[in-house]
């Protein structure tokens, strides 16, 4: 039998651990047979040496083993997933499931909460009266075979090692490691039974991954090891220097996608949705356009049936806050910068993100774009609209908003929001 000392050891060294070696490592370690100090030793030396491709496959795998799959092959419909690595206004998984179900496909999104300066999916749709992010697996199957999609939160039997080793990356200093970041992904995204992926990895200063290059390899390592586990994959690296759309929150974010969904989104949120759209109808080998769901109610109603499935009423007044501050333009001319990472951070301030996974949100707490780069503002005309239930908070999220408006006397230079694709 292995011996946990002499695994850390191993790697610490840079030498290569053995499947079996690494199977009964997160076996014993989700068992409690290997103490928290010595898995935190072992994925500080992963931090520092890495893992190889077959060594990955193998984490990757022993981290889906260690709990339970769903079964989703009693569905009439291909099934397909997407998953974003965080951004700031990223709404669109809320648009894009209804949106792809409409389409044909079965869309099982087991979506997270929010921490830090990146919202969370599931906080956003709490933020609609009665709406249930809890489900169990027969819960999630239903809905998926009723109304086509579903955005739920992932039980605590799929992928349990996962949850362990989040919570001492956490703490340990080793989050920002790519081989832990995508097995951690992809160890839960294969464990949901999709039949395929399509990963929306964000590029700037509002995303996880700020440099292209290190983008572009935690997407090609999840493609890799969503292929390799039979799951049809590919991934889309997007821009997040600006925040996407203009909203940012969580009611504020539903309200927008509930617009985007009714044909009257902004362009920048429909162009990513649209193309993100179409790597999922093409890997789930559906032949329709998305963009026709839009404009004529089909992806609205799945939207509103999929709320009321999991217990909410889509018809219901989203909170609002109590108070409202202006962020203005200092100078006349074309808006040159808008920082997502500050926007975002203000957000978070204003109450719409939590600081631990333990802290509550504000629904009603958000910004709004009033301008975004490319358009022409004037002296005193409000840039950002700040919302906040707790009048205190302004003058923190005003702090993180210093440096994050660049006006200029010409319009910026048009860049594409769709970077690459890796397949």
């Amino acid at each position: 039998m292995p011996d946990a000392v002499d695994l850390i050891r191993a790697k610490r060294d840079g030498d290569r651990l053995s499947p079996a070696d690494i199977g009964w490592l997160l076996d014993a370690y989700t068992a409690g047979a290997v103490a928290d100090e010595q898995m935190s030793a072992l994925l500080m030396a992963i931090y520092f040496r890495g893992l190889d491709p077959e060594e990955l496959r193998a984490w990757t795998r022993a981290m889906i083993s260690s709990g339970e799959r769903l079964d989703l092959s009693g569905l009439n419909a291909p099934t397909v997933d997407k998953h974003s690595t965080g951004g700031v206004g990223d709404k669109v998984s809320l648009i894009l499931g209804p949106l792809v179900a409409s389409c044909g496909a079965a869309v099982p999104q087991l979506s997270g909460r929010g921490l830090g300066f990146t919202g969370g999916t599931l906080d956003k749709l709490e933020s609609i009266p009665g709406w249930r992010a809890s489900l169990s697996n027969a819960d999630i199957v239903r809905v998926l075979a009723d109304v086509g999609c579903v955005i739920c939160a992932a039980g605590a039997g799929l992928a349990p090692a996962d949850r362990r080793l989040y919570a001492l990356r956490d703490v340990t200093g080793t989050v920002e490691s790519i081989p832990l970041i995508a097995s951690s992904i992809m160890s839960k995204k294969i464990a949901e039974g999709t039949g395929s992926l399509v990963l929306d990895v964000k590029v700037g200063t509002g995303a996880f991954m700020r440099d292209l290059a290190s983008a572009r390899q935690l997407a090609e390592t999840m493609v890799e090891l969503g292929n390799a586990h039979g799951v049809r994959t590919c991934a889309l690296l997007t821009r997040m220097d600006t925040p996407l759309g203009r909203a940012v929150g969580n009611a504020v974010e539903v309200t927008e996608s509930v617009a985007t969904l009714l044909g009257e989104g902004p362009a920048d949120l429909v162009e990513v949705t649209l193309a993100l759209a179409a790597e999922m109808l093409a890997l789930a080998g559906i032949d329709a356009d998305p963009a026709a769901a839009l404009v004529n109610g089909s992806a609205f109603e799945r939207y509103r049936a999929m709320v009321i499935a999991q217990g909410g009423d889509p018809a219901a007044e989203l909170p609002s806050a109590e108070h409202t501050e202006f962020v203005r333009a200092e100078a006349s001319g074309w808006l040159r910068v808008l920082n997502a990472g500050a926007v975002g951070v203000a957000a978070w301030r204003l109450g719409a993100g939590r600081a631990r996974k333990e802290d509550p949100v504000s629904a009603a707490a958000g910004i709004i774009c009033r301008a975004k780069p490319g358009d022409q503002v004037t002296a005193g005309e409000p840039v950002l609209e700040l919302r906040s239930d707790d009048s205190a908070r302004f003058d923190h999220a005003l702090e993180a908003l210093a440096g994050a408006i660049e006006i200029a006397p010409e319009p910026p230079r048009a860049v594409p929001l769709i970077i690459d694709r890796i397949s």
